[in-house]
């Protein structure tokens, strides 16, 4: 990457083919994008910054979205960009395109900056800033390997995509007020928001290669994309009298999106690099972060997040709101809101992301084949304090069966939520089991939000078995019902054996006082808590949720006496 920070050119991602890696410009990801299996990113959170931020965005400002699902099903059978598109992409990044708006460190027009921001006290402050796993300011994680009087350095092109991260993801705190910021106050701008992805529980559909990622992450738009809207580096081809300021001043405003490829380039931050020369080249050592624009209210159109419908909203708010994911759990504990593929049809309720409900509709129309290997990323954070610092990163990927898409065909999405809905239920199970040996020995149950529970190790366990199922439900056809009810059966035999075994090391773990017992009195009603009677109560409960397996479990004996 040369002195401009090119990030057309330079090395600003880290492919993976054929198993090994290689750094590429922007140029090189898309042109090789068939051959590219994924992208090696720092973090979850990375994935959505990228192809919001850069790759969906050039892609579709330079070749157009596909204006119906046959278009798009055409680029998919080809896989992979035609000499035509090509082209165009590389005029597109080229000195008559765009190519010299991708320049890191341009004196008139750094990319994703403001060109001589100042802060009003003359400060900069460390490029740690921009990276929430690293100790800065009020953002103190526990296992930071760095802590705030160590020098952080990045290359050109890490520094590249945390700066983006940062324009989707960071956090609420307060921000340096910056010169000729009307809105700033005592060296300060307060009030701001999180970045835009902070309010939002992100899925990011994902295929074999690159390019079906990115064909994944298009939305078909019918009208095509409007005329005003436009990318953060061509900011200034807007029509005139539009709301908003230019991204490349240190001014900010709150303002809704103009469409699509301004919502996935949106500046929420005004920000300026600053680098320093080291033996090894190049590096980015100190930053301003400052207010920038915030976005009113995240539209309907936004492909990736998934939504809480709200039948009755109060005055002025939408019947959509974004969703956000649950920190502590595992994506596919979320399946329920992920195959929502219609809105509810009484009260409020989850519905799935626009693209994959889109995936949905391709897979009805016969454009994307029911067997092909869909995945899925979920990304977030949680934030704590006023949403001034990071707490917790919220990521996972899994496999998804394409059938369950269909919203009009929920026989397989039944199934899964069935499975789902289970291993909730034998985890509950466990707690209560944990609760009533509690009491048989003297003890008081554990409070609600205090404690390490059963569940959470028993849920864990169940990872990869869950993950198998979805693996294997990719190819199951609407007519395999007993390739499923298989399936459906080794998944509740996994479930049994995972809960017996917890449940056992609990009774294994309880005293000899839990044997006898005690009677506890609540008002004029006694309970009796014995080890004994929680175990028998444990299994019938865990036989009514599992109906296949205690079949099964009860079938077994009489068949070996038979023979």
């Amino acid at each position: 990457m040369d002195v401009n920070g090119d990030l057309v050119h330079g090395a600003t991602l880290t492919a993976v083919l054929d198993g090994s890696t290689q750094p590429v410009g922007l140029l090189g990801a898309l042109s090789e994008a068939h051959r590219i299996q994924r992208l090696e990113l720092p973090v979850h959170t990375m994935l959505p910054v990228v192809l919001r931020q850069l790759l969906l965005p050039i892609m579709l400002d330079a070749l157009k979205a596909p204006r119906d699902r046959r278009e798009w099903g055409d680029r998919l059978h080809r896989g992979r960009f035609t000499e035509d598109e090509l082209a165009r992409l590389e005029h597109y990044l080229g000195p008559k395109g765009y190519g010299d708006r991708f320049r890191l460190f341009d004196a008139e027009r750094p990319f994703a900056q403001v060109a001589g921001l100042t802060a009003l006290n003359g400060e900069t402050k460390s490029v740690a800033q921009l990276v929430p796993s690293v100790a800065s300011g009020n953002n103190v994680p526990i296992f930071s390997a760095l802590c705030e009087a160590d020098e952080l350095l990045l290359k050109p092109g890490d520094a590249a995509l945390w700066l983006l991260h940062a324009h989707c993801w960071d956090t609420a705190s307060i921000k340096t007020g910056a010169e000729g910021d009307p809105q700033a106050a005592k060296g300060k701008t307060t009030g701001n928001p999180t970045g835009p992805l902070g309010q939002l529980g992100l899925v990011v559909p994902t295929g074999r290669t690159l390019y079906e990622t990115l064909l994944l992450n298009t939305p078909v738009v019918p009208d095509g994309l409007a005329s005003e809207d436009r990318p953060q580096w061509a900011w200034d081809e807007r029509p005139t009298g539009l709301a908003g300021t230019s991204p490349a001043g240190p001014a900010w405003s709150e303002r809704p999106a103009s469409g699509l490829l301004d919502l996935l380039t949106f500046q929420a931050r005004r920000v300026r690099l600053f680098t320093c020369d080291m033996e090894q080249g190049l590096r980015v050592n100190r930053v301003i972060v400052s207010a920038g624009d915030r976005l009113a209210r995240t539209p309907e159109y936004d492909p990736h997040t998934v939504w809480q419908h709200v039948a009755k909203p109060k005055k002025d708010q939408a019947h959509q709101r974004p969703r956000r994911h649950l920190s502590g759990r595992a994506a596919w504990q979320g399946l329920s809101t992920l195959l929502a593929m219609d809105l509810p049809e009484q009260g409020d309720g989850p519905y799935t992301s626009l693209l994959l409900r889109q995936i949905g509709d391709l897979q009805a129309d016969e454009v994307l084949s029911q067997q092909y290997r869909l995945g899925a990323e979920t990304a977030g954070l949680e934030y704590g304090t006023q949403s001034a610092v990071v707490e917790n990163a919220i990521g996972d990927d899994l496999p998804l069966p394409v059938q369950a898409l269909l919203a009009q065909d929920a026989w397989l999405r039944k199934a899964l939520l069935e499975c789902v809905e289970q291993a909730d239920q034998a985890a509950r199970a466990l707690d209560t089991l944990n609760n009533d040996l509690r009491r048989a020995a003297g003890g008081d149950p554990l409070p609600r939000d205090k404690g390490s529970r059963p569940s959470a190790q028993f849920l864990q366990s169940l990872d990869r078995t869950m993950r198998r199922l979805l693996t294997g439900l990719r190819t199951v056809g609407a007519d395999d019902s007993d390739l499923l009810e298989r399936g459906q059966l080794a998944w509740e035999q996994s479930v049994w054996h995972a809960a017996t075994s917890d449940a056992d090391v609990l009774l294994a773990a309880a005293p000899p006082r839990a044997i006898v017992g005690r009677t506890v009195r609540n008002g004029n009603k006694e309970f009796v808590y014995r080890s004994g009677k929680a175990n028998g109560m444990f299994r019938s409960k865990l036989a009514e949720i599992l109906p296949r397996a205690a079949e099964e479990r009860r079938a077994t004996p009489k068949e070996v006496a038979a023979a």
